[in-house]
Parts: C-alpha cells; sequence; structure tokens
C-alpha cells in the first residue's frame, strides 16, 4: 500500500511521521526548505505536561536538558503579586523549549525510521485524489509526482494543501502583538515564568502595558511585550528601550548586563478551517487552526492533532477504509479548539478593554489575572486539556459503567502500571503504538511478582475477554488510579483518551466500547453474536 504523505517538516509534519512510523505506516515527509532549521532563541513553545511526554517518547530523549520546566509561576500588577503556583512536581511543569531545538531532535529521531523519507526543497504544486489514493507533484528542478494512500497538509497558515482544496479559513487578524526579545541575563528571581501588567514604569502612552518573562536553559529569557492595536512599526531603537526599562524596573533602576540573542514580532490569528478533512485529505496544525491570544499555545494543539490522527490513519492504512472513525478526527479536534477560540474570544474584551473591567467581572484586576493565567498555564477554558465527551467514537451507556475521576473522552492519569512483560512502566509509555489499553485496578499486585497473581481471580477471565476484542488491546495492572475502586477496568485509547470504565470484568460492555472506539455504527446501542462470543469466551 502506499505511504502517507505529509505535507510540511515543522513540528507538527514530523510528529505526525514519527507517530504513523511507530505504528509501522511508511510515509514521505515533503519539506520545502533545506532539512534543517535556523536557530531562533526568541521563537519558543510551551508544551504541557502530556504533549511533553508526548514529544518524547517518540524522540526517545529527556527533553528536560533541551527545553526548561519551569519551577513556578507568578503574576504581578505594579508592584503587588496578584497569583503564585509552585511546581512542586517537575514533571508537571510546563516545558518550555526553543521551537527549532524541539524541531532538531524530531529530525535526529527520524534518522533512524527506516519507514520515514524526508524529501527536501519539496513544494508542493498540485494535488489530485481518486479513490484509491492520492497523486501529489512538488515543483522545481527536480519536481516530481508523489503517489500516496492518504495527505496530510501540516505546511502552516498560508497551507498550499487547504488552497488546493478550496477550504476557507476565516477568522481575526491580528488579534494580539508582541514584541519579542531572547537575551541571557539575571533576573531577580530564578526559574519561574512572570507575567507582569500594567508594570509602574509604563504608566503614560497608548497602553499600560504588559510583559511576559518565561526562562529558558543557560540563563537565557524570552521576554515579550503586549504591543498596543494598530500597526505601528517595531523599531530596533524602540525595542532596545523596551529592554533596558524593564530590566531596570525589575533591578531597583540598575540594567544589569545582558546579551541580546534574538528579537521579533509574533502576531496572534484567530482562525479555524471550515472542514479538516476532504476524503483522504487532512489538515493539521496552522493549516487547520490558529490561535495564541491570553497565553494558549497553537503549537500544543497542533501536537494534540497529530497524536488524535496518527491511531486512526496507521488503523486506515492497516485494515481498510474506517470512515466513522477518520471522520471523527474532524469532529473531536475542530470542537475543541474552536471552543477554545471562543473561550479567548469572549474573555479578550475583559482583559483588554481598559476602565471598564470592573463592571463586568466581579473581584476586578485579580480575577483576570487568574483567567490570564490559565491560558499559560494550560488550565480552565483558556488551556485545559480538551475532552471528547462528545466523540462519535464515545460507546454511550453502559450498563458496567463504574465512577472514576477521569471523565469518559478525558486523557488518562499517568500511572504505574505493570506490562505484559512484568516490567513496571508508566501508563503513558505504552501509548501511541495503536493498540487499546485496558487496564485493571488491583491493589496489592506491585508487591507481588506478577507470575504469582497472573493466573488468580478474576484475571484469566479478563484475559480472555481481552483476547477476543475487536481490535489489538494490551492489558495491563494498576495498583490504584484516582478515584476507581478494586477491580475497576479502563479501556483507553491509543491516543491516552478514556474511553470508559468498568466495574468489575465486563466481557459484553468491553466489545461495545472497543466496536464504538473503532466507529462501528450503532455500537453502543446493539449488541451483536461477536460480543456474546466475547462474553462465553470469558465464563
Amino acid at each position: 500500500m502506499d505511504p502517507v504523505i505529509v505535507v510540511g517538516a515543522g513540528p507538527v509534519g514530523l510528529t505526525l511521521a514519527l507517530a504513523l512510523a511507530r505504528q509501522d505506516v511508511p510515509c514521505v515527509v515533503l519539506d520545502e526548505g533545506p532539512g534543517k532549521d535556523e536557530p531562533r532563541p526568541s521563537r519558543t513553545v510551551v508544551l504541557r505536561e502530556d504533549t511533553a511526554a508526548l514529544m518524547e517518547r517518540l524522540t526517545g530523549l529527556p527533553l528536560d536538558h533541551a527545553g526548561f520546566r519551569w519551577a513556578g509561576w507568578r503574576s504581578m500588577r505594579r508592584k503587588q503579586v496578584t497569583n503564585e503556583v509552585a511546581f512542586e512536581d517537575a514533571e508537571a511543569a510546563p516545558l518550555h523549549i526553543a521551537q527549532h531545538v524541539l524541531t532538531g531532535a524530531l529530525r535526529a529521531a527520524l534518522e533512524n525510521e527506516r519507514l520515514v523519507k524526508i524529501a527536501v526543497d519539496s513544494r508542493l504544486d498540485t494535488l489530485e485524489q481518486e479513490r484509491s489514493g492520492v497523486t501529489a507533484r512538488t515543483r522545481g528542478a527536480t519536481g516530481t509526482w508523489w503517489r500516496g494512500s492518504y495527505l496530510v497538509g501540516c505546511d502552516g497558515p498560508r497551507s498550499t494543501v487547504r488552497k488546493l482544496q478550496d477550504i476557507r479559513f476565516p477568522g481575526r487578524t491580528a488579534v494580539e502583538r508582541h514584541a519579542v526579545a531572547a537575551l541571557r541575563t539575571e533576573l531577580p528571581w530564578q526559574d519561574e515564568a512572570l507575567l507582569h501588567r500594567s508594570p509602574p514604569w509604563r504608566t503614560s502612552g497608548p497602553s499600560a502595558g504588559e510583559i511576559i518573562a518565561r526562562p529558558l536553559p543557560d540563563e537565557v529569557w524570552r521576554l515579550d511585550w503586549l504591543l498596543p492595536p494598530g500597526k505601528d512599526l517595531v523599531t530596533p531603537e524602540m525595542l532596545l528601550t523596551r529592554i533596558r526599562e524593564t530590566l531596570a524596573g525589575w533591578n531597583g533602576g540598575t540594567v544589569p548586563p545582558y546579551e541580546l540573542l534574538d528579537t521579533g514580532v509574533h502576531t496572534v490569528h484567530h482562525r479555524l478551517a471550515r472542514r479538516w478533512r476532504a476524503k483522504r485529505v487532512f489538515l493539521a496544525g496552522d493549516a487547520a487552526h490558529l490561535l495564541g491570544a491570553l497565553g494558549t499555545h497553537g503549537l500544543d494543539e497542533g501536537l494534540r492533532d497529530a497524536d488524535n490522527l496518527a491511531w486512526k490513519l496507521a488503523l486506515a492504512w492497516h485494515h481498510g477504509p474506517h470512515e466513522t472513525l477518520l471522520d471523527s478526527y474532524q469532529t473531536e479536534r475542530r470542537a475543541l479548539v474552536a471552543s477554545r477560540l471562543r473561550a479567548a474570544d469572549q474573555a479578550l474584551p475583559l482583559l483588554r478593554g481598559g476602565g471598564g473591567l470592573r463592571s463586568y467581572v466581579p473581584g476586578s484586576s485579580r480575577s483576570l489575572d487568574t483567567l490570564l493565567m490559565d491560558g499559560h498555564l494550560g488550565r480552565g477554558a483558556l488551556g485545559a486539556p480538551g475532552t471528547y465527551a462528545a466523540s462519535p467514537l464515545a460507546p454511550g451507556r453502559l450498563e458496567g459503567e463504574a465512577p472514576v475521576a477521569t471523565a469518559p473522552g478525558a486523557t488518562v492519569t499517568d500511572v504505574i502500571v505493570t506490562a505484559e512483560d512484568g516490567t513496571f512502566v508508566r501508563l503513558r509509555d505504552r501509548l501511541g503504538r495503536g493498540a487499546l489499553l485496558v487496564v485493571l485496578i488491583a491493589p496489592g499486585t506491585g508487591v507481588w511478582e506478577r507470575r504469582h497473581w497472573v493466573s488468580a481471580g478474576i484475571m484469566p477471565r479478563l484475559a480472555a475477554a481481552v483476547s477476543a476484542l475487536p481490535h489489538r488491546a494490551e492489558l495491563l495492572v494498576a495498583e490504584s488510579y484516582p478515584g476507581a475502586a478494586a477491580h475497576t477496568v479502563l479501556l483507553v485509547r491509543p491516543d491516552g483518551h478514556l474511553v470508559t470504565a468498568l466495574s468489575g470484568v465486563r466481557p459484553a460492555d468491553m466489545y461495545t466500547a472497543a466496536e464504538a472506539m473503532l466507529g462501528a455504527p450503532g455500537a453502543a446501542e446493539t449488541k451483536t453474536d461477536a460480543k456474546a462470543d466475547a462474553g462465553a469466551a470469558s465464563r
């Protein structure tokens, strides 16, 4: 079967190619550049806990040494601290990393992937679809025709794939603008990110100001200054003035030594593609959506696109088209990003509205600072990881449902599990392999060798039910899970979202949930003979 064509070699495209290769799907990545990225210290990304874990799982590298996990977060208004957060568990802290460093780690991992070919200096020119596949042509002196089973446009805001498929991209332009600088210096606080609103040294002019300082390795900081509305040119002189007055304001009037590494202007647009799928062509990342106001992180959402799409494409590639499953990519991801954009659009008038803020929100500026902090830290409506509660892959109501702390469709908590070979691993380490994960909560198993309990109690019945499921599944055992009683059984999608939680071994419910996850029509309403066979196999 023909490979999957990935158009674009940014972080999203490279992540998708790696994720597909780990599920034995060959890929061709069309890279319009030379195959390497220019170092830009001022162009950085913030990854939430689970997307950072995804990057580490795919690259095989601990990214802490390449990026920086914040020790805490501090919000200030004028001279007053309004919010403080300490990340006592370093693994739960956001990961701040230069984008070229992240892309370099992904490229290094792809060098050892025999199933992935990166075609450099290959800019997409034309695209044709047939019933059985996709044909793409790249322009230039070495223009080539490429044949693929599917094609995914990860080619950024000006996506050629999106334009060739005549997909509209409505939204708002220049929602926010920031002047950006990366510099090496010492600040009065260590290892903490800072949001400073209305700093006392900027009390005049069209904007009272907002400054964000985020640490990187080697005493490097990224500083962002919110610019007033308009298209005023950001000159080097203006930026140097901002740097010096900010450093002096944070250091008692004295400008400390600093080394300016990079500068830029970051303009935030809010756009959402009307469609994310056109038959065998898909959109992901900035080709499908643009967001980023109020601290929300567009690349983080793009990586979630790749994680969501990879296992679905892999299943279709290996076993033939599953239309409901493939359609669910657009349904799940577009709805989630749309809700994020709506939340930001509703909050913008409150946070940027000037003098009328107190009439809108009880609690005045402290509540607003908390709202803004949520976007930066991945919390609340602006930033919390999404839930696919209304997914077409949800199994509906099951007789044996059990309550746990994770809602159906939400990302599961990363707990220690015992794998089938008896080793202790993190639950997230088993994701991304295309398998449905079945997790039994069995207190006490961690203190006994697996050989003592693998054939005892409900394990044989559960193992038989797992082997009868309509999709490859891996049976794992955990001592505990938040909110789960003993003998609760969790079914987890390959991208880490909870399908359902069941009280005990319920083969028919397990089969129904697995069928629904695959996009089988009517899986939640009917019980087929195959499910009856699954129940018989476990008795």
